[in-house]
């Protein structure tokens, strides 16, 4: 049986996403491991790496990012030609936000600085840039994209200033897919 997201193959979306190659894995260790992987072994820019589930998945200065079944964790591999590694976790972030607002048909979201989104307060997804350099020279960016899709987002440390509400799909009971958002936020990832 062939591993799908949303019942679309990986090879499948590679194509709708515009991207060379996409893994799809029902558990990894953290996909953003799997991207410095594959990096190294020369695979091209735009590679993803999908899983339904993390065991190892981490977030900013080490901290553990917990993974379950229902998010979306997503890493993929940039090699651009300059290194902005400064601004590129606020413009995965923005890309992210936008795809969200966009499925969402309002602005819902905001970006908590350096590396996060959060929806109605509580963090609905999380960014981790990590580049690999040779001297000067980066050979490869890898990104890692955690995003909360039909699991629970965390509650806020701190009280909310709105609905304390699920995400907003579960909250109003819509079934949100997990393929057709991520085209557009690979597609805005790329383009970051």
């Amino acid at each position: 049986m062939t591993l799908a997201l949303d019942g679309v193959a990986a090879a499948d979306l590679a194509g709708r996403w515009g991207v060379p190659q996409c893994g799809l894995f029902r558990e990894l260790g953290s996909t953003f491991h799997a991207i410095h992987d594959l990096a190294a072994q020369g695979a091209p820019a735009g590679t993803v790496v999908i899983a339904e589930a993390q065991t190892a998945g981490r977030g900013r200065d080490g901290r553990t990012w917990h993974s379950p079944a229902g998010g979306v964790w997503l890493g993929m591999l940039l090699r651009p030609a300059r290194a902005e590694l400064g601004v590129m976790s606020v413009r995965v972030g923005l890309a992210v936000a936008d795809a969200v607002d966009a499925l969402l048909g309002r602005v819902v979201t905001r970006l908590k600085w350096p590396n996060d989104v959060l929806l109605e307060e509580r963090k609905l997804a999380g960014i981790l840039c990590e580049g690999r350099w040779h001297g000067e020279t980066l050979q490869w960016l890898a990104v890692g994209v955690g995003v909360n899709v039909r699991n629970a987002i965390p509650a806020p440390r701190r009280p909310p200033t709105r609905c304390p509400g699920s995400s907003r799909p579960r909250a109003r009971g819509a079934r949100v897919g997990r393929a057709g958002p991520q085209r557009a936020r690979v597609r805005r990832v790329r383009r970051a």
